[in-house]
């Protein structure tokens, strides 16, 4: 993958795919020009991390999509390389374009959860972040896609029911019928069989049972004006409930830089406005120049790169293989003999007793409380902080203090 070159492109370039590689950069020219214009504000020299918190406070405090846009850009390549990652272990489930679509389409979620005062790296922070979406979406397409519609709705949980239903649109009062039409399917079709996941569909005799039981409980609908229904109604309602539910578990999504129009012209991008706040350049500025903030990082990366000396010999050599050589806890485990398990329970005694040193440093020298909180919030840093210092070579990695 070619590197992007200066802040103005890397804020504002998108990846774009060509048979599922890498093919060209593609820079918007609204977002180019709204780093233009805060680079015009003076602040020229200022780093990528600078321009990361400066537009994560503005989509904090505004809600703006132009920020959220500029921390998509940002992030294109740790999404390239994670969907790179997935897509080779997970043959043949989905493409890389469509795991860096699926992964890319959440940002909104990483910008909620990430907090540059607790000292987080963005890369490393939307990375996790990034597997966790894919590895999920992939967890649920494959029940789905595994699973009949009768045993989907059979396994499907209300609340799942009601959100796939809202999301296709349809209003209070059917969605009410439809989750009655479910609540009685559940409570009358288990079909006494035991591979839940190709459950068939009920036959006549079942289906006039579940319409009778929906009918006798329709009532209690909200305004108990609904009408009598018939075998065929509950039938097509509760296929309808299983289509909703397919589209919600794994829906399509589409490219910001897609086209809006037939002839081939205008974006999403197109839509977004060119809000640009220049009051805040000052706050983040404050922010960067906390005192003594780069002594803080040495001293604690310090206190990591001791506590990794300090462990065993095989405890050492499992952090090397995990996270330089990134290879899985499964090849771990067949180069040292052992089981996956013992690998997988290995690593989180190592990274638990590496956070216990961070957590006591913080409490003995600056007086931080181990609330759950902050437990959450150094346990993140310090997955990224393993990444980075083992990626590479051990050299001078900082990990800021939370």
């Amino acid at each position: 993958m070619q590197p992007r070159q200066g802040i103005v492109t890397i804020f504002s370039s998108f990846l774009q795919f060509e048979a599922d590689e890498f093919q060209s950069w593609a820079v918007d020219p609204k977002l180019r020009r709204s780093m233009e214009n805060a680079l015009l504000q003076g602040r020229e020299n200022e780093s990528e991390n600078f321009w990361v918190v400066y537009w994560h406070k503005i989509w904090q405090t505004q809600a703006s999509i132009l920020a959220a846009s500029h921390i998509a850009a940002y992030l294109q390549e740790v999404c390239y390389w994670v969907s790179r990652k997935i897509a080779t272990n997970f043959a043949g489930s989905l493409s890389v374009a469509d795991m860096f679509q699926i992964a890319i389409a959440h940002v909104h979620k990483i910008l909620n959860k990430f907090n540059p005062q607790s000292g987080s790296n963005l890369k490393g922070y939307a990375e996790l972040a990034f597997q966790g979406i894919i590895k999920d979406t992939l967890r649920l397409r494959q029940e789905a896609d595994i699973c009949t519609d009768w045993a989907l709705l059979h396994k499907l949980s209300r609340k799942r029911l009601i959100q796939s239903l809202q999301n296709a649109g349809f209003k209070s009062p059917t969605i009410e019928s439809y989750v009655l039409a479910w609540e009685c399917f559940q409570e009358l079709y288990t079909a006494e069989n035991t591979k839940v996941r190709k459950l068939v569909k009920p036959n006549a005799g079942t289906w006039q049972v579940i319409t009778n039981l929906y009918n006798n409980q329709r009532l209690r609908l909200a305004g108990s004006s609904s009408s009598i229904a018939s075998p065929q109604n509950l039938e097509e309602w509760l296929s309808t409930c299983a289509n909703s539910v397919r589209a919600f578990l794994y829906p399509k999504y589409v490219s910001t830089d897609a086209s809006l129009n037939n002839d081939g012209t205008g974006n999403l991008l197109d839509t977004l406005p060119a809000d640009l706040p220049e009051s805040l350049i000052a706050e983040i500025i404050a922010q960067e120049e906390t005192a003594n903030r780069q002594d803080q990082q040495t001293e604690l990366n310090t206190v990591l790169i001791q506590a990794i000396a300090s462990l065993d010999i095989q405890s050492q050599k499992l952090l090397q293989m995990y996270y330089s050589q990134q290879i899985t806890q499964q090849q771990i485990a067949q180069q040292l003999e052992m089981k996956q398990y013992t690998v997988s329970r290995r690593l989180s005694s190592i990274k638990r007793s590496l956070l216990l040193t961070i957590t006591q440093w913080s409490l003995q020298t600056w007086h931080i409380s181990p609330t759950a909180n902050v437990v959450e919030n150094i346990s993140i840093s310090l997955e990224e902080w393993l990444k980075v210092y083992y990626y590479h070579g051990n050299q001078s990695t900082q990990m800021e203090p939370s």
